[in-house]
């Protein structure tokens, strides 16, 4: 029987500047999480267990990576709602909490812009005057440049990484019809003879390989890196890097969400082989068709468009979730990917209030008649940009949003709570309990432990390699009845 599916996202942040002509992206990054941060940021990030260069492939890291002086800077820290918040390759990057279902991911996805965005406030408090900074959740700077929006999904370490790779391929390539942001132009170094104005995805442009190591060069569609975060010996943590940055609620719904399932389908072996010959050119062929319908070539002869793939994969998950997995969730999960996949054969354009690629290229479209601009305006491309201002008063998605043109999953309310507090059902609860009640004790966080500092000798670590233990079933007691941090590690060692 297939795991259960943690989930999570890593968000790298375009950042800009203005009336700033000595900008440094690295220094900006530091002085937003900082400033956001306060006292948190005397916890540091905890190393010990990270080995990001091991392969899943079987292969030993070519060296040991050693924290960098930007590692160890102050810029990252652990927040009482149990996510990571670091500059990460001159970004402002935002690690949500580990989630136990899609949806929660999403709101704690959108708590992530909340945080952006008061970082924002705070810092524009202390900068000179004229000089401010800006935020985008995106994924490329328009001049050869992206970054990564990450995906993280627990896996039974049982499963043969090579039927993942076979499985997870044409679902990633063919995915990208509901999961795309939207993107003007291109930007890539291979043929561009047949470039469109617009094409569904930022990231498809920069990938490179089929399967690697790699995430900021010859980016692969499968990912081998090996870091669990959890107990190695049972789990693998498949790090996604191939997703766009979304905006709108539904399409970050069902990236996780249909992706989640289909792992478990790889890990029960109920699918057929769907590989696909040259994934690499249907990849970008995919990203740069916004009628849906170019047909992409399989192993077996058979010629299907991306929609038509994402139908088999479908169907597949029907069956499963009758006979194998009727998990909570599941129903509306399969309602809502049914209901795209017949918009997007019918009319993709219709999909404008649930993906962001749709409600993009239509305020683009509607732009360029308006005004009389050509695809390749300037104009165009700043508004193609002003769409991932994480600023709730001036980026476009957000407008949008306020006037009702898109479609929510989630409350205010909800995100609200999720800037401050973790999930209830997953090991993010106990470490963001911890960061609110004991935070002067903490000497060092991570994802798998806790150290505290309680005045002994020695320091105290907490180990979590359980991604579905200290949830509040399992510690909000315990908590309660510890005052301080002695009092918690006497109890759990007891």
């Amino acid at each position: 029987m297939a795991l259960p599916k943690v989930i999570g996202t890593e968000t790298e942040y375009g950042i800009a500047a203005v009336g700033a002509p000595d900008f440094n992206p690295v220094l900006a990054s530091s002085l937003l999480i900082n400033t956001y941060a306060g006292a948190l940021r005397r916890i540091r990030w905890d190393y010990e267990q990270e080995s990001p260069l091991r392969d899943a492939r079987g292969f030993e890291p070519v060296q040991v990576r050693e924290p960098t002086e930007e590692d160890m800077g102050l810029a990252n820290v652990i927040l009482s709602n149990g996510a990571r918040y670091y500059v990460d390759h001159a970004h402002p990057e935002y690690s949500t909490p580990e989630c136990a279902n899609p949806r929660e991911l999403v709101v704690h996805d959108k708590a992530g812009e909340r945080i952006l965005e008061r970082s924002l406030l705070e810092v524009d408090r202390i900068l000179p005057p004229r000089q401010r900074l800006n935020i985008y959740k995106n994924n490329t700077d328009g001049k050869g440049n992206s970054y990564g929006t990450h995906e993280n999904y627990l896996v039974d370490r049982q499963t043969p990484f090579g039927r993942i790779v076979r499985d997870l391929t044409p679902f990633f390539v063919s995915r990208q019809v509901f999961t795309g942001a939207g993107k003007l132009g291109f930007e890539a170094t291979w043929d561009d003879s047949r470039s469109p104005a617009f094409q569904l995805t930022q990231r498809a442009d920069f990938f490179e390989a089929e399967v690697g190591l790699e995430t900021t060069l010859k980016r692969p569609i499968i990912n081998t890196r090996d870091e669990p975060h959890a107990d190695p010996d049972k789990y693998r943590r498949l790090h996604v890097i191939i997703g766009d940055a979304n905006m709108c609620e539904v399409a970050t719904y069902l990236k996780l969400g249909t992706t989640a399932l289909v792992l478990k389908m790889i890990e029960d072996e109920f699918l057929p082989d769907l590989t696909l010959l040259g994934p690499v050119a249907a990849l970008h062929e995919v990203s740069r068709d916004i009628s849906c319908t170019t047909h992409i070539r399989l192993a077996d002869g058979r010629r299907l468009s991306a929609v038509q793939l994402q139908w088999e994969y479908l169907e597949h998950a029907k069956k499963y979730v009758q006979q194998e997995d009727a998990g909570p969730g599941h129903a509306e999960l399969l309602v809502r990917w049914e209901a795209v996949l017949s918009a997007l054969e019918d009319d993709p354009l219709s999909l404008h209030r649930e993906l962001d690629w749709v409600a993009k290229y239509r305020l683009l479209d509607g732009y360029r008649e308006r005004d009389g601009l050509e695809w390749s305006d300037p104009k165009l491309r700043l508004i193609d940009l002003q769409y991932h201002d994480v600023r709730r008063d001036k980026g476009l998605y957000y407008r949008l949003e306020k006037s009702g043109k898109v479609e929510r999953l989630t409350t205010d309310g909800e995100i609200e709570r999720a800037v401050t507090e973790p999930p209830e059902d997953t090991r993010a609860y106990f470490r963001g309990q911890c960061i609110s009640r004991y935070q002067d004790a903490i000497a060092a966080a991570s994802w798998d432990s806790m150290i505290f500092d309680t005045g002994q000798e020695a320091l105290q670590r907490i180990p979590m390699r359980e991604p579905l233990r200290g949830t509040a079933a399992h510690v909000a007691d315990l908590l309660e009845r510890s005052p301080d941090p002695t009092t918690l590690i006497d109890l759990l060692q007891g």
